[in-house]
């Protein structure tokens, strides 16, 4: 298997969820401020979901 731009993209998402599930559980326990740190994930999460939705659309592009 060959490692490209998709690999490292969809490594730095699944990266973002899982450090993010740490302040979810925060703030379920009442730390409002990691409210703040979750909306920034989440915010980071869409915006690297996009960069993938893109690289595979690019790839899919090139092959066919």
């Amino acid at each position: 298997m060959s490692f490209n731009k998709l690999d490292s993209l969809f490594d730095d998402l699944q990266d973002t969820v899982n450090d993010c599930q740490t302040e979810v559980i925060k703030f379920v326990e009442g730390n409002s401020s990691a409210g703040t740190r979750v909306r920034k994930a989440m915010q980071t999460i869409k915006s690297l979901a996009q960069d993938v939705r893109v690289e595979v659309q690019d790839q899919k592009n090139k092959k066919f």
